[in-house]
């Protein structure tokens, strides 16, 4: 594994919440953020980063991600929390990353959204489905 491993959404929510200070980073795009949803700490917890891995609608690698997370104060040694749809993304994100020497990096299993249900539908796990707070818009 070329980061430090998957945490659940509740793990990683206790991480970004306690005394870890860990940073939450959102890394979908800002279509996702703006029209799902985008999960809310508490007012002591880092603010949450929304950063762009793939760009929104072109799909390609954000060229300045690892810049941004460094603009926003992350420095090595920050345990880092990953957030995507469902965990695909953010797996990529943590491993970048941790090759840049930022981190502990960790993967937030199942995302945002999560899986889908026998219709299709992003209802049986992740972030939002598993009670943890957030906003829509």
């Amino acid at each position: 594994m070329s980061y430090a491993g998957d945490v659940s959404p509740a793990d990683a929510y206790a991480a970004v919440t306690g005394p870890e200070q860990g940073v939450l980073v959102d890394v979908r795009t800002q279509a996702e953020w703006t029209y799902v949803g985008v999960p809310v700490l508490p007012a002591d917890a880092p603010e949450v980063l929304l950063v762009e891995w793939l760009s929104y609608p072109d799909g390609q690698v954000n060229q300045g991600f690892l810049d941004s997370l460094r603009e926003a104060g992350v420095e090595p040694g920050t345990p880092l929390y990953f957030l995507c749809r469902s965990g695909v993304r953010s797996r990529a994100a943590a491993a970048a990353a941790t090759s840049a020497g930022l981190g502990p990096a960790h993967n937030v299993l199942d995302g945002f959204e999560g899986g889908h249900d026998d219709d299709g539908h992003r209802s049986v796990s992740g972030w939002k489905n598993v009670g943890l707070p957030w906003r829509q818009g």
